[in-house]
């Protein structure tokens, strides 16, 4: 499941995909250019023809079907469908004007905020670093005219989303309560961060309602340039201004997704389809149809044998769950042309290590980030899930968004707008930022790069209950508080303590079969030298050990041949082993996510052997895991133990 299996998985992984795309398009142009043909109905183009990959991420020769600069509205769109000024909150967006002294003075502003208690997202924080700060609560109901869809949108979007709306409904909306919170937040385009998405529950709700403001920003945005292309043709030489039609950025792509495997691009894929054509008679054209469910897609018959693992776990990883990809799609009124050359292309789908090995690192020859220059709308979905991967590539990417372009690519600079000249493209760039928890790496993403001039708005709900009132067993837990002077020390404080005033209590032969569980590799890596140079009797399992290692790993342990055994977090989210034979456990940091914190403690029912009096679980923690705390023990109990005199703090749960 790691990424370097990923890598020799994917085999040479120096090979971009777009760099195939540009052969790949070539049967797709034939689909466009004669829609009469059959085959290429489906994208099904002639095989054999994607062998040669030009270097480049441009398709010069068919370019111009899809160019968005020689293409004109369709005339059976009752004229001009691009969206008016009027109320239409796209173009409020795109039109806001910043002066330079605006700029200067984000730096330096306080950041102000106001809390608002709504009624499906619970407690939402409105913030800005400009100085004006709108808030809003969501109406009763909301109908589609009055959120500005374009067309076919309005139609298409009841059918898509009606699986969700089969339950009963107080009124006739076309969006769940949870949904039209959360679109109302997204067209007014504000940056969001809401960490209550989950697999299990509300993920491909909030999966359809940000497909839909993906697409309804894309149509409006094109329309508004086929329409400016229009006017510019019909008009007299020399008349008008060219400041009038200032409606693109310095590249095409405008949208970016962040997705973790291929089965999500998948998913997004076909709620893009089947949002632009609905049941509508006239098929669209998908291009590459074919290949894209080749290489998307998943054999049922490839799923490993039906071992008994965790709901959230088989939620997770469904389908393909190949984590290195990167995708262009172009959307043009009637068509979509999947693998897209990068720079043609108006929405870019990627993992972190997908749009990783295209950026490159300084240095480094073959390396591109100028398609992310104009992005206007980033989705980071399930960000939680890049802890497990490899959260520097999210860092890496997010400090190359919205850079100026080092090269031209062909632009028609009388037709971008100044804010894209001017370098301001982040101050208008909406993050769209949803995960399954309340995290500081996450929360840091947020509070650092999201700078929308419209404003923030977070999720903040608290929870009231932790997951230890989940632990079925009954167990001591003894949570021990380190005294830690700054954040930088945590790291350093956390592996003395434990060094010092932690372990000496287990390494009497008493006190065997002890688990560490360890959430930070960095820190495993830590201990396991540590454990070696000191000669203790240990075995160590992490998301890298050979499957042999394992299971010699968890044998060894059981029958209590090795006193310790250290295991790392992620080799806990991606296989869910049960380990047996666990009397003692030690967290040395709390887990990532609550629900692991209580799985681990439910292990000791594994091998019960009448020796449960004897079991003991120590959890350190320090003031600055407050969130995590919280999540485990509940939001009082954690401010309660945060504050204490005392350091030592003791539950017992499963008393009878």
């Amino acid at each position: 499941m790691d990424e370097t299996e990923m890598n020799l998985e994917d085999g040479d992984s120096d090979i971009s995909e777009e760099e195939d795309m540009a052969a790949e398009s070539t049967d797709m142009q034939s689909s466009v250019a004669s829609p009469a043909d059959p085959e290429g109905k489906d994208g099904h183009g002639p095989p054999g023809t994607s062998e040669e990959s030009p270097e480049e991420f441009t398709d010069a020769k068919h370019e111009s079907l899809f160019s968005l600069e020689t293409n004109f509205l369709e005339e059976e769109s009752g004229g001009d469908s691009s969206p008016k000024a009027s109320q239409d909150p796209f173009v409020q967006h795109v039109n806001t004007k910043l002066k330079e002294k605006e700029i200067q003075a984000v730096a330096t502003n306080p950041k102000t905020t106001h809390q608002l208690k709504w009624p499906i997202l619970g407690q939402v924080v409105f913030s800005s670093k400009f100085q004006k700060l709108e808030t809003f609560k969501p109406p009763k109901d909301i109908d589609l005219k009055s959120v500005h869809l374009q067309k076919p949108l309005e139609s298409t979007w009841i059918k898509t989303n009606s699986q969700f709306l089969s339950g009963p409904q107080k009124s006739n909306s076309p969006f769940t309560p949870l949904q039209k919170e959360l679109f109302l937040i997204m067209n007014s385009y504000r940056d969001l961060f809401y960490p209550e998405r989950t697999a299990l529950k509300n993920g491909e709700e909030i999966r359809h309602v940000y497909c839909l403001h993906v697409i309804n920003h894309v149509l409006k945005a094109n329309a508004q340039v086929l329409g400016n292309n229009s006017r510019r043709r019909s008009q007299k030489l020399g008349v008008g201004d060219d400041d009038d039609f200032r409606d693109q950025g310095l590249t095409r792509p405008k949208v970016l997704i962040v997705v973790p495997f291929r089965e999500a691009a998948l998913r997004v894929v076909q709620l893009f389809i089947s949002l632009l054509e609905g049941d509508s008679k006239k098929k669209i054209i998908v291009s590459n149809k074919k290949r894209f469910n080749g290489e998307y897609g998943s054999d049922p018959e490839e799923r490993p044998p039906n071992l008994k693992r965790p709901e959230d776990y088989e939620a997770v990883f469904v389908g393909n769950i190949d984590d290195h990809f990167r995708i262009g799609v172009a959307i043009l009124q009637r068509s979509i042309r999947l693998y897209a050359p990068f720079y043609s292309s108006d929405i870019l789908i990627a993992s972190p290590l997908g749009l990783r090995t295209i950026i490159g690192g300084e240095g480094e020859k073959k390396r591109d980030f100028d398609f992310l220059s104009s992005i206007e709308l980033l989705i980071i979905d399930q960000a939680d899930i890049y802890l497990m991967q490899n959260w520097e590539h999210v860092l890496h990417l997010m400090n190359h968004m919205n850079l100026l372009p080092l090269d031209s690519h062909g632009v028609d600079f009388s037709r971008v707008r100044m804010w894209s000249l001017n370098n301001w493209s982040k101050y208008y760039r909406q993050t769209l930022l949803f995960g399954a928890l309340q995290d500081a790496q996450i929360n840091s993403v947020f509070n650092k790069y999201c700078v929308n001039v419209q404003g923030q708005v977070a999720v903040r709900s608290v929870p009231m209950t932790g997951s230890i009132s989940r632990v079925l067993v009954q167990l001591p837990h003894v949570f021990q508080r380190m005294q830690v002077e700054s954040l930088a020390s945590v790291i350093d404080a956390r592996f003395n303590f434990f060094v010092n005033k932690i372990l000496p209590q287990y390494r009497d032969a008493v006190m065997s079969h002890t688990l560490i569980y360890v959430p930070s590799y960095f820190d495993f890596v830590r201990l396991r030298n540590y454990f070696k140079k000191e000669e203790l009797n240990f075995a160590h399992i992490c998301e890298y050990t050979q499957k042999s290692g394992v299971s010699r790993a968890r044998h060894f342990f059981l029958q209590g041949e090795k006193q310790f055994l250290l295991l790392t977090e992620r080799f806990h989210f991606y296989k869910r082993y049960t380990i047996k034979g666990i009397r003692n456990l030690i967290f040395y940091e709390l887990p990532t996510y609550p629900h692991f914190y209580s799985e681990v403690c439910n292990m000791l029912r594994a091998t019960s052997r009448g020796e449960e009096a004897a079991w003991t679980c120590t959890v350190l923690y320090s003031k600055y895991d407050a969130q995590r705390l919280a999540a485990v023990v509940g939001v009082e109990r954690a401010a309660q133990m945060l504050q204490s005199k005392k350091n030592v703090h003791l539950f017992i749960t499963g008393e009878r």
